[in-house]
């Protein structure tokens, strides 16, 4: 096996990348570093490295790609062993990671193995498994277009691949600066239809540092350039899918699209300038009309919905509405507007864009709305929500309670959990009932359900809101909540605790409009986090 690290001013962490692939044992017969041109000492330091381990080599470039694809081609160019799989300086292999995808791939004779990707995020050491869907198990895939999902893993890094695969059938990753361009390189190997060993082992962990000084690709989204970038990656790969026959994985692409770019991007409009809003809606709408019916079929609803609203309106409009739908699970907030032939429709203004599917789904996929309003109080912490109506659909499921969990953000483990009961909202502060014929049916626009909420058995951290709603007639649906902006809600509060002395509370709203809550228990926790908060009104 050969591993390529490839890295850029990255001294920080290229040592430990290298030494990861190296722990793998005997099985990797030689790692190739290979520098693209940096200046901070990364290339001296892996020669140093070289001169304790033979099985380490170093590349290094004389002038840098600007991109991650010409490092990799080189290393695809210098490999020697039968199998190649690539690392990025600022990540590592697990332990066994080579061993695994090596036995899947010898013992099916397969060209590539995958196996699943964390994504671990630094320095809270929080991890979100990459794709799990595909990796749930063990499988021979013979021929990609048999596994559709292939396409939503774009990631080369959780891959082996058999050399002379990639070298016959000219397999390579687009040269100089092409961000994403793993969308391309996988495009690629999946239209040579390769058989793929899937393994559900983890044998990649991306670290992901927000606070990084220089933000990786994924992560620097802040620019329109990186938002045409991926939509360059996205089509290019849809061609080459679609001219090696692959028709059905080319169209899977486009509903990957829809369903995780789109909706990724949807999310943070609101944070972006109107200059950007503006180019992002014109850009997107451009790549969009290029899909056809069948492409959006595909797709979940709520990335279709987003789609024929950018497609419907000329500039960027209804973008808190929009975010809501594009959060996970999507939320679709009041008004609920219908045609005149009573189809539910998007709004009074965007008749052509119909809700028609939402009165025929599951109620447990459905976007149903909840707004959440937190008050930390001396006497005790009240979380008050309620429930939306949703074309008649919510009365005909009827209600019934609601369980109310702060799951931690790093760990994922649930620290408080409430359970209340919904009760018909005699406040009626929604749309004209007259305009919805279920409001006759139903009495009610909306539903609402408190209870209160032992903040301090939470502890410090973030706690992120996670719902349960239950319905008289057996079914269930899992949701956020989104969080209410009213006066005095989303503020930092400092409340009295028998066990800490003091907590200071503060409840906010995430990019996708989510209640999400942060405390910090105690004087000291109090202290501190008010301590870096002044620090940053002061610079």
């Amino acid at each position: 096996m050969s591993v390529v690290v490839i890295g850029y001013e990255d001294a920080a962490h290229v040592g430990e990348a290298v030494r990861s692939a190296l722990a793998q044992g005997p099985a990797v017969r030689e790692v190739i570093a290979v520098d693209d041109c940096s200046t901070d000492g990364s290339a001296n330091l892996l020669d140093r490295l070289a001169l304790d381990e033979p099985r380490l080599r170093v590349v290094r470039r004389e002038v840098n790609s600007g991109g991650c694809g010409s490092p990799r081609n080189d290393g695809i160019d210098a490999a020697t062993a039968p199998y190649v799989m690539f690392l990025d300086s600022d990540d590592v292999l697990p332990p066994g990671a080579v061993d695994a995808l090596l036995a899947a791939a010898t013992g099916r004779g397969t060209e590539v193995a995958a196996g699943l990707c964390v994504r671990r995020e630094l320095p809270s050491g929080r991890e979100v498994r990459w794709q799990p869907e595909l990796y749930a198990g063990a499988a021979l895939v013979t021929r990609p277009g048999r596994r559709l999902r292939l396409v939503h893993d774009t990631l080369c890094v959780n891959k082996l691949y058999r050399t002379d695969f990639l070298r016959e059938h000219g397999v390579r990753f687009p040269e100089g600066r092409f961000p994403y361009e793993d969308f391309v390189f996988t495009a690629r190997v999946l239209a040579a239809r390769p058989r793929v060993a899937l393994i559900p082992d983890t044998v990649y962990v991306w670290h992901v540092r927000r606070s990084a000084q220089r933000l990786s690709i994924s992560l620097d989204r802040s620019g329109v350039d990186n938002w045409r970038a991926r939509i360059t990656a996205h089509a290019l790969a849809y061609d080459i899918l679609l001219a090696a026959g692959e028709k059905r994985l080319a169209r899977a692409s486009r509903a990957r699209f829809l369903d995780h770019a789109l909706r990724m991007y949807a999310r943070e409009l609101d944070l972006r300038g109107a200059a950007y809003r503006r180019e992002w809606w014109a850009l997107t709408r451009a790549y969009l009309a290029t899909f056809d019916a069948a492409d959006f079929a595909l797709a979940p609803a709520p990335g279709r919905v987003i789609a024929q609203v950018v497609l419907a309106s000329e500039k960027p409009r209804d973008l808190t509405r929009v975010k809501e739908v594009a959060a996970r699970p999507a939320r679709l907030r009041p008004p609920y507007a219908r045609a005149k032939d009573g189809t539910p429709v998007w709004s009074a203004d965007l008749p052509h864009v119909t809700l028609e599917h939402l009165l025929h789904r599951p109620v447990r996929v459905l976007p149903v709305a909840v707004d959440a309003e937190l008050r930390p109080r001396a006497r005790g912490t009240r979380l008050r929500l309620r429930l939306h109506e949703l074309y008649g659909r919510m009365a005909d499921a009827a209600p019934a309670t609601v369980d109310a969990e702060f799951v931690n953000r790093r760990d994922g483990r649930t620290g408080l959990t409430l359970t209340a009961r919904f009760h018909a909202d005699d406040t009626d502060t929604g749309p004209d009932p007259g305009t919805d014929p279920a409001h006759h049916a139903s009495g009610t626009d909306s539903w609402t359900a408190e209870a209160r909420a032992d903040l301090a058995a939470l502890g410090s951290g973030t706690w992120d809101l996670r719902l349960c709603l239950r319905f008289h007639d057996g079914t269930t649906r899992e949701t956020t909540a989104h969080a209410s902006t009213g006066p005095g809600l989303l503020r930092r509060t400092v409340v009295p605790s028998a066990r800490h002395g003091v907590l200071l509370v503060q409840p906010y709203a995430t990019h996708a409009g989510s209640l999400a809550l942060r405390i910090a228990p105690g004087l000291r926790g109090t202290a501190a986090v008010l301590g870096r908060r002044l620090k940053r009104l002061l610079h």
